[in-house]
């Protein structure tokens, strides 16, 4: 396993775990999830361009 496929695995972990689905989370609206989203978007695109 390379460490784009890694790193890519743990950014979708970690962008479903911050979804606010828990009644504690849903004051935090969607800037969590949108954070990890655009790391996720990065690291396809260095995935997709060779340079990971």
């Amino acid at each position: 396993m390379s460490l784009g496929t890694l790193l890519l695995l743990i950014l979708i972990l970690m962008l479903v775990g911050v979804l606010p689905t828990w009644s504690h989370s849903h004051s935090w609206g969607y800037m969590p999830s949108g954070g990890v989203g655009v790391l996720l978007v990065i690291v396809i695109v260095l995935l997709l361009t060779g340079r990971l």
